[in-house]
């Protein structure tokens, strides 16, 4: 009984190591979403610019858009903020901003100082469409189809890799689809 106690120690770290290595090489902002080909979940959320009117999953028919999860919070989605201006204003990009536990006034701060690329936004203070999302934090960007279903999600920053090497491909497929 003694000997096998002396290769415990050995089988954990054999263990530990088989573990971490089944992580190597992942994409962190690659996270499995149970939603990828289902519709946007259902919603009744109000608007951040018109208080009181309030939006439904009805805003992603008929046209593929990006939601674009973001708060005046979060450090990255100051980082992206710029990338997104230029895909709605020089591309043309249909992008439906979440803003995912933010207080309006600080929403409104954020878009007055860097500039407003979201078609209509989705004010969820409390991060029950983030939450019904899978949403972990900000920013996330999912890709919605015509239809209203979900095609891909990216979690974190959206800059001219991802749009080139990820987004557009997909957008572009949805397009086809539809």
């Amino acid at each position: 009984m003694k000997r096998l106690m002396l290769f415990l120690p050995l089988v954990l770290a054999v263990a530990v190591g088989v573990f971490l290595a089944a992580g190597i090489g992942k994409d962190p902002t690659e996270l499995e979403s149970a939603l990828i080909g289902k519709p946007v979940p259902e919603f009744s959320l109000e608007s951040l610019h018109e208080p009181g009117a309030m939006l439904d999953q009805t805003v992603f028919q008929g046209e593929v858009s990006l939601l674009n999860v973001w708060g005046e919070w979060c450090p990255a989605c100051w980082d992206e903020h710029e990338y997104l201006m230029w895909l709605a204003n020089d591309k043309g990009v249909r992008i439906i901003g979440l803003n995912y536990k933010d207080q309006r006034e600080n929403a409104f701060r954020f878009l007055g100082r860097l500039g407003d690329p979201y078609q209509t936004i989705i004010f969820d203070p409390r991060g029950s469409l983030g939450f019904d999302l899978g949403v972990y934090g900000a920013p996330e960007t999912f890709v919605i189809d015509a239809g209203g279903v979900v095609r891909y999600r990216h979690v974190g920053v959206v800059n001219e890799r991802v749009w080139e090497e990820i987004l557009l491909p997909v957008i572009n497929q949805a397009r086809g689809a539809s």
